[in-house]
Parts: C-alpha cells; sequence; structure tokens
C-alpha cells in the first residue's frame, strides 16, 4: 500500500524539570549518553550574478566614414547597381532614402557626398570603442559588426552606482559622434535583443527576463531573413510566440541553434563570450586628404599621433624605448624615422622634442600622404617621486637628466657617436666593463660598482709601467705612498689570458690617488692600470 503522507506535528516538549523527577530518573539520566551535537549549517553558495551592457550602433557604417559636415550618404552594391545603405538626416530631409539608387540620390541633391561602405573602417571604429571602453570593465566583447558587450557587475561600485555608470558610458559615445541603443540584462543574448529593439531597459533578475523577452518583434534576433519570413508566414510575429511552439517540431523545422539562442537568452543555458584585449603596441594612421609637404603641418599632425600614444600607454602603465614614424608617399617607398629613448618613456613633450632634431634633418622626397606611428615593444613604467623646485616668478627652467642628455646627443649627431658604459661579472680589469648603447637599457647605474671593491673610473688602455726605487714604485720622479691594498686579482686560463696581480690603492706627491699592481706571476714590476678621481 503506498505510503500516507503526514503533515508535520509540532510536539511541545512536556518532559518534567529535574526538580520534578525521581531519584530513579535522576540516576539513570546521569548514565544516559549525551546528546548528539548539532550538525553544522550548510550554505549555499550564491551563483555569480553577471550584468551585461549592451551598445548597439544602427549607424556605424555612416559615422564610420564622416570626415566633413555636408551631406552624407553610404552606398552599397546590390545587384550590380550602388544603392542607398544609409543616410545622414540633411540628406532625409531632400527625400533620400534607403534602397535608392545613387543616381536617384544625385538628382535630388547634387551636391551629396556618397561614400562606399567600408567594413575595415567600421571594424577600426568597433576596436577603438573598445579600447575606450575598457575603462568601464575589464570584459569587452565585439559580439558582431555593430554590436559591443561589457560585463559591468564589478564595475557598478567603482562608478557610482548603474545610472551613473550609463550616463558616462552614454555621453562618452554622444561626445565622440556616436548614435548608440543601449540596454542592460542578465544575459548578453537578452541585452542585444533588446538594444536592438530599441528598447532602453535596464533587466537585473532572470526571473524579469521572460515577460520583457516575450513582446520583441523577431526583427531584433538578427536570424537569417529566411526563416524569420517563413515565421512570419506561420503568424509567429514576437518571440513569445516561439517559445509557444512545440520544442521538438520547431528544432525539426528551424534548427537547434535557433532554440539554444532562446534558451541562452532567458538564462537556462550558458553563454560564453570571449573577451576582447587591446594590442600592446600602439600603431595608428593618419591618412590626409591631399598631399602636404609642411613641416609645420607634420610636426603638428605627429604630436597628435604621439599623444594617442601617450594615452594609450598610461591606460596601461608601460612606457616604450622605441618609437617609429612612416611618411607615405604617392610614388616613392615610404620614409622612415626611427627615435630611439635611453629609459622607456610615454610622454609626448618628450618624444617630440627627439622628433624635431632629427626631424631637421630628414629629407622627404615627396609630398607625405599619411603618417603612421609604431611604438616598439612596451615594458613596465616605474615612476618615480619627482624633486620639489623652487623658482621665482618668470625664471622657470628645464632641467634634463644624464638620460635625456644621451637621448638628445644621439637624435643630433647619430647612435654610432655615443656610448655608455656597463658593468660585466669578470674579475679581471681590462675585461669587467663594455660600452654599449645607451638606449639598450642602459641607466645611470650601469657605472656603478660594488661597495667593497673600490675601481677607479678613468682605466688605461694599457698598464704603464713605473720605475721602482727599493721595490717602491716611483711616479713623474715622486715615490708613491701605498694606501689600501693588496687585491689579488688571478686566472683566466680559460681564455688564454691568465693574470696573477696585486691592485694596491696609491698617493703621489701632488694628493693624486692612482690605482697600481704588482706582477706576481712575471718579474714583480709595477704598473699603473687607473686614476681615481
Amino acid at each position: 500500500m503506498p505510503r500516507a503522507w503526514k503533515s508535520p506535528v509540532t510536539v511541545r516538549d512536556t518532559a518534567p524539570t529535574p526538580s520534578e523527577k525521581s531519584p530513579q530518573q535522576q540516576q539513570l539520566l546521569l548514565f544516559a549518553e549525551p546528546p548528539p551535537p548539532a550538525r553544522p549549517f550548510s550554505v549555499t553558495p550564491t551563483p555569480v550574478r553577471r550584468l551585461w551592457f549592451c551598445i548597439y550602433l544602427p549607424n556605424l557604417p555612416l559615422e564610420a566614414c564622416r570626415t566633413s559636415d555636408a551631406a552624407l550618404a553610404v552606398v552599397e552594391e546590390q545587384h550590380g547597381i550602388h544603392r542607398i545603405l544609409q543616410a545622414d538626416p540633411a540628406a532625409t530631409a531632400m527625400g533620400i532614402m534607403s534602397g535608392q539608387s545613387a543616381n536617384a540620390a544625385l538628382a535630388l541633391l547634387p551636391t551629396l557626398q556618397l561614400e562606399q561602405r567600408s567594413l575595415v573602417c567600421e571594424q577600426e571604429q568597433l576596436k577603438h570603442l573598445a579600447a575606450w571602453l575598457e575603462q568601464f570593465s575589464s570584459f569587452i566583447s565585439i559580439a558582431g559588426r555593430d554590436v559591443l558587450l561589457l560585463e559591468i557587475a564589478g564595475s557598478l561600485r567603482l562608478f557610482g552606482g548603474l545610472r551613473e555608470l550609463r550616463r558616462s558610458i552614454s555621453k562618452g559615445l554622444r561626445e565622440q559622434g556616436f548614435s548608440a541603443a543601449v540596454a542592460i540584462a542578465p544575459t548578453p543574448l537578452a541585452a542585444t535583443w533588446l538594444a536592438r529593439a530599441g528598447r532602453r531597459v535596464c533587466i537585473r533578475a532572470e526571473e524579469s527576463l521572460g515577460p520583457t523577452l516575450r513582446a520583441l518583434p523577431l526583427g531584433c534576433l538578427d536570424w537569417p531573413a529566411e526563416q524569420c519570413e517563413s515565421l512570419l508566414s506561420m503568424g509567429v510575429t514576437h518571440i513569445g510566440d516561439c517559445l509557444r511552439l512545440p520544442r521538438e517540431g520547431f528544432t525539426r523545422r528551424f534548427g537547434a541553434e535557433r532554440l539554444l539562442d532562446l534558451d541562452r537568452a532567458l538564462g537556462h543555458l550558458p553563454d560564453p563570450r570571449d573577451s576582447w584585449r587591446a594590442p600592446q603596441r600602439f600603431c595608428v594612421d593618419y591618412e590626409m586628404t591631399e598631399e602636404q609637404s609642411n613641416r609645420e603641418l607634420l610636426l603638428n599632425i605627429c604630436h597628435k599621433l604621439l599623444l594617442l600614444n601617450e594615452q594609450f600607454l598610461l591606460s596601461r602603465q608601460l612606457g616604450t624605448q622605441c618609437l617609429c614614424f612612416s611618411f607615405f608617399h604617392l610614388k616613392s617607398a615610404a620614409t622612415e624615422l626611427q627615435l630611439g629613448a635611453a629609459l622607456a618613456d610615454r610622454a609626448a613633450l618628450r618624444w617630440l622634442d627627439l622628433l624635431k632634431i632629427r626631424f631637421e634633418a630628414m629629407r622627404l622626397p615627396e609630398p607625405v600622404i599619411a603618417v603612421r606611428l609604431r611604438s616598439g615593444l612596451s615594458q613596465p613604467l616605474q615612476a618615480e617621486t619627482e624633486r620639489l623646485c623652487f623658482h621665482s616668478k618668470g625664471s622657470a627652467q628645464r632641467r634634463y637628466s644624464i638620460a635625456q642628455l644621451a637621448e638628445r646627443l644621439i637624435a643630433r649627431i647619430g647612435d654610432q657617436s655615443v656610448n655608455a658604459l656597463s658593468m660585466v661579472a669578470e674579475h679581471r680589469p681590462e675585461q669587467a666593463w663594455r660600452a654599449q648603447s645607451p638606449l639598450s637599457g642602459w641607466s645611470t647605474s650601469s657605472l656603478a660598482t660594488r661597495d667593497n671593491i673600490k675601481r677607479p673610473l678613468w682605466m688605461l688602455p694599457e698598464p704603464a709601467l713605473l720605475p721602482a726605487d727599493r721595490g717602491y714604485p716611483l711616479h713623474k720622479g715622486c715615490r708613491l705612498t701605498l694606501l689600501d691594498g693588496p687585491e689579488r686579482v688571478e686566472t683566466g686560463w680559460w681564455d688564454e689570458d691568465g693574470i696573477a696581480r696585486d691592485y694596491y690603492t696609491a698617493v703621489n706627491g701632488a694628493g693624486n690617488r692612482l690605482w697600481v699592481f704588482r706582477n706576481r706571476q712575471r718579474s714583480p714590476e709595477w704598473y699603473l692600470h687607473g686614476l681615481f678621481g
């Protein structure tokens, strides 16, 4: 027989108190087993809540190619005929509309500016916006030709709440000249469909997705046109109509992918997305409408590109030691100009100073039609606290570090004419240093020596033989006084240049400090090897 379901019964404890129990009962209680320990309270982990911010750019083909304030229309070839894809408000007011042929549009407005649709420009604009949106979220996804998605659940507290975050993003898009439809939902597909439908809504709970999505038309789904027409012929005009259809029959007729889209939009299935990351190297082009040979104008263009590079590196806390400018010509090969820095930097003014020095000596075979700026490998930038400098009014002066001096000398006389010194892990003094370019990771610490070893900075190319008097070295006729030593330096058999010397710090009669040594291997003679400052 089936077991009958019983409702829970509340039982009130009516046991007598210890004072009411008999002595026999109290004795039994002393030997009774203690009650079992209470089970720990199990906490169910709260699922991670996601919140997706969708930016839909319906006029991206038009906004990506705008270069002036004139009436503009974007054309696209359809069956061999150029037809209007989009027109701005000025052109629309003159009767120009989508689907119209280009010739008919020019007949209505002869001054109309026609531009061929460029998917490359649209993609570049999307990447530019994605890089700009990285300041609001760490997860950016390019979800289509005209859709950007941001995961903003972790950014709400940083920007003062959802309303302030949405206001900041919308304001920034308008300032950059983009007209966008935005929507916020717990799933990326739901946010995308709401933005495509023009619903400026914010849904934070998955339980509220169903009623809102059911009212959306099929045109916001971005499904193939054949399937949408087939659904419309069946009388299915909204998402709610699709959800009421039998799942098996819907899958057989329209495919499993369409049913999975509906489940992902409602949050029944996960919907992972690829995260877009900006490149670590900066590269930007500036194309001019006509050839230019004015050097002042070219310098201004380069300055704008350097400011963009500074903003790019600043947002990533990076710097670079190398920049390359390419000046393109119509008939000749591009003219390249490379700049190097001793220390990684991002400041546009510092790079501009080096560019002006090199730009004076650069020869351009032809006028320039485009300029490209490419940065070298980026590296973490270590900022230092500046010192406080007090100047009187009108006497502001600019100070240059030793690294900046090296950069300016290289820009003026060339890399081959300026060298820096660096220490090498070698005990033999002749091979303990080397010359290198100041632009190859050189710093002021390259010349530093170990504290427990005193070595002069001024070394002779070859040790000079010193005369001796009763075993003591002489310098310019005066007997040297030995101060420190000996420092014994030996071996070097691996390259057949072994040594055995005892080094001393000595002082002559004029008070000059010298670095001398005495051979231990060959004849015990004294040599002068260096001078202290």
